[in-house]
């Protein structure tokens, strides 16, 4: 049997994080809320550096107009790192979360980067979504070229520090 308190102490002490994460989910039953939150919780289980995901499910509550039901999911969540929290979050969008463990978050500049690099692409393909469904044909091809000279200027950039 898995020693879960050693196990936490030590990915903590490699660098992980301990944290839980509240989310909130709709459904047309208590029954298929149910089942959804638990396939959420093992959908998070599987992510990359998800070492455990432990969710607890509020009984489910009918709206007030009685077309739906509403519960909120509490993970319980240890992950190797700050980037794979990150991840999750960004994934995931949890309505709130606090940080058990550690007191305190150190990355290097390598990690910064690839969280705020993650972070940036993310932002981009949400702008690009919202944009190609937004915007007329005259929109869209201005947007396109803009996006291929901001290429072209990174390949410059790169080329330049290369």
């Amino acid at each position: 049997m898995v020693d879960v308190d050693k196990l936490t102490k030590d990915t903590i002490a490699k660098g992980g994080i301990l944290a839980v994460l509240y989310f909130d989910l709709h459904g047309s039953s208590k029954e298929v809320l149910q089942e959804l939150a638990s396939g959420f919780v093992q959908k998070i289980l599987k992510e990359p550096g998800v070492i455990y995901a432990l969710g607890e499910i509020d009984e489910p509550l009918k709206a007030k107009d009685d077309k739906f039901f509403s519960t909120s999911v509490e993970v319980k969540l240890l992950t190797t790192g700050f980037f794979h929290m990150f991840r999750i979050c960004m994934s995931y969008s949890p309505f709130s979360l606090e940080i058990l463990r550690p007191d305190a978050i150190k990355l290097t500049i390598d990690q910064a980067h690839e969280v705020l690099m993650d972070s940036s692409m993310t932002a981009f393909e949400y702008k690009k979504h919202i944009i190609e469904k937004m915007s007329t044909k005259e929109q869209l091809d201005t947007y396109r070229k803009t996006v291929e000279q901001k290429i072209e200027l990174g390949k410059k950039l790169s080329e330049k520090k290369g």
